[in-house]
């Protein structure tokens, strides 16, 4: 079992990152492998729409992402966690997920398998927001629907935390730091 989990805040040791954590040592000390990317560390250009992926799957951009595409492939969960920025994610996710349009170019117009052999892949996102709006991730959840889809992933759970804004916030929360480590066993378990 391999298990990316991909960091989408700017901040260090932020909210995200904590929960982030958390899960992958649920993950971890329920015998998978994982992996750790930090965005922020990254040069990751926004999708140019130039439209190259659509011949043969690849994104021309030579930055950071083309490191991304064959870890997407090889993965059995990517967890993504992200702050929320005006009821979105963070500029840093978005701009990775919208860099995958290569992957669902091959899905979908090449007809293409993302990870070939592989079954039952999933995808979980971890959002914290400041704002204790009714629709605060309703954005971000429909993004994460459909980018785990194009990763041929389903988003098999999120964990969403409001009125969590200030850095360490997480770790009042009553709940949070056990949910994460109980889904990351709980991913690391099922097949």
């Amino acid at each position: 079992m391999k298990v990316l989990g991909v960091y989408g805040s700017p901040r260090r040791g932020g909210n995200t990152e904590l929960l982030l954590r958390e899960l992958l040592r649920g993950c971890k000390d329920a015998g998978a492998e994982t992996e750790e990317v930090f965005l922020r560390d990254l040069k990751i250009s926004p999708c140019l729409e130039i439209y190259a992926c659509k011949k043969d799957g690849q994104c021309p951009i030579p930055d950071d992402m083309r490191s991304f595409y064959p870890k997407l492939a090889a993965v059995d969960v990517l967890a993504l966690a992200s702050p929320i920025f005006f009821y979105a994610v963070s500029a840093h996710a978005k701009a990775f997920i919208d860099r995958c349009q290569a992957l669902w170019a091959r899905k979908y117009l090449l007809k293409q398998a993302i990870s070939p052999g592989k079954s039952n892949r999933r995808g979980v996102i971890l959002l914290v927001g400041g704002s204790k709006g009714s629709r605060v991730f309703e954005g971000p959840l429909l993004t994460a629907k459909y980018f785990f889809d194009a990763l041929d992933m389903t988003l098999y759970r999120s964990l969403l935390f409001q009125g969590i804004d200030e850095k360490g916030d997480i770790l009042k929360h009553p709940t949070a730091m056990a949910d994460a480590y109980a889904l990351g066993r709980e991913l690391a378990q099922e097949k």
